[in-house]
This record gives structure tokens, sequence and C-alpha cells, in this order.
């Protein structure tokens, strides 16, 4: 079995899609690109500019800025995963609060970021091997993915499992914040001008709202391996 294959998991904030990309990278020996992370750090990097709050977002400064950006993935043995850098620092823990949570779907609807982003998506996955999540994969960055998933999972449920990961975390939160932040980037995500959120006709659906990690995960691989017999 050497051929390798291209494999898209899309969907919902908080369904998980990262934890199974990894989960399946790893069973698979692949690549595990978590395009959600490049987005956060550009997401960081406005706030930390002051490029976007509550009441402005100056798109036309950010969009000048992003050709200085270096965004990059470094692998961490400790942790034995891919971390996140930007311009050097690593802004790993930085990018998965609340704070950027908050603007990050805002900063992936402006077009020219996702240009920017998704040519440098198609670049790492272009050998195949890669296991990539995200809100696009399957239907823009790569469409002719040989595995596409799209995740699902009620919002209660969702905003229920951010909401454990943030309070680990030690970040004061509330349930109705997260909730309230993940319908409202369920709204941005499906409603965007620029690839909007959509389960493609050959994608699989998933509602993991009852599905423990473990029952996902074998699911998913099992058909990654049928595809990978297929190929």
């Amino acid at each position: 079995m050497n051929k390798k294959i291209t494999i898209a998991i899309d969907g919902y904030s908080s369904t998980g899609k990262s934890t199974l990309a990894k989960q399946i990278a790893q069973a698979l020996n692949y690549l595990y690109i978590d395009t959600g992370a490049m987005y956060r750090a550009v997401t960081y990097y406005a706030l930390q500019n002051n490029l976007i709050g509550k009441d402005f977002f100056d798109k036309k400064q950010l969009i000048k800025d992003l050709d200085h950006l270096k965004i990059e993935f470094r692998y961490n043995p400790e942790s034995e995963s891919a971390e996140m850098f930007l311009n050097g620092k690593n802004i790993e823990k930085e990018i998965r609060g609340m704070e950027v949570s908050n603007y990050v779907s805002q900063i992936a609807a402006v077009p020219e970021i996702r240009e920017k982003l998704v040519e440098q998506q198609r670049k790492i996955g272009k050998n195949k091997g890669v296991v990539m999540d995200g809100r696009d994969i399957g239907s823009v960055v790569f469409p002719d993915a040989e595995l596409k998933i799209f995740m699902t999972a009620s919002p209660q449920v969702r905003a229920q499992r951010r909401f454990d990961e943030l309070q680990s975390k030690g970040e004061q939160v509330t349930y109705e914040e997260v909730l309230k932040n993940v319908i409202h980037r369920d709204k941005i995500d499906s409603s965007r001008s620029a690839s909007p959120l959509v389960k493609t006709d050959d994608a699989i659906e998933i509602d993991n709202s009852d599905l423990t990690r473990e029952e996902q995960f074998e699911k998913v691989l099992k058909l990654a391996r049928e595809r990978l017999c297929r190929s």
C-alpha cells in the first residue's frame, strides 16, 4: 500500500475536526495540517496590531501586511504535534483563546486572506499523504481529495465541549458566551461570499453529537483504509 491519498475534514467549529485529523494522520503516518490555526494566526496578528476590534476592522492594512507574515508549523517532539509560529514566535497557546475565536470568522471571510492561505495549503499537500481540516478543504483547497469528511454536531454539544476545553486551560468564560460564539461563527462561516462552509456532494457527513472520540476515529479510519485499497 504505497499509494497515498488526500483526506479533507471539514465542518462546523468545535466538532473535534483537529482531534480527529491528528488521530488519522498518526495512524496512517500522514502529515497533519490544521488550517484553522493559520487563520487564527492572522487573527492574532490583527489583534496585536490593533487592526480589528469590536467596532472596527482595517481590512486594507491587514491585506497589505499579509506578505510580511511568516506563518509556519514546527513540530514539537514534547507535545508530538505541530505548533503554530508567526514570524518566528510560537503562538500556539495564544491563538486558542476566546479573544481570537471571537474574530477568526471575520478574518477568514476576507477573500484576499483566503487566497493567500489556500495557496500555502495546496503547496503543503501537493504530494498527498496529508490530512487537512478546516472549512473549505474538500470544496476549495482539495476538491479532488479521495476522502472527504463533513463533521457536524448540535450547537449546544459543541459549545459544551469548547467550554470544557477553555475551562481546563484556565480561561474565565461562561457557557452562554461560548454558545453565542459558536452560533455566531456558524452564521459567518456558512454565509460568507468567499469559500463558505458547505458539505460537498461527495463528502461523508458524520454527526458526532453522540459519538465518542474512539468511535469516530474507528469509523473514519475504516473509510480511509477503504479509499487506500481502491487507489
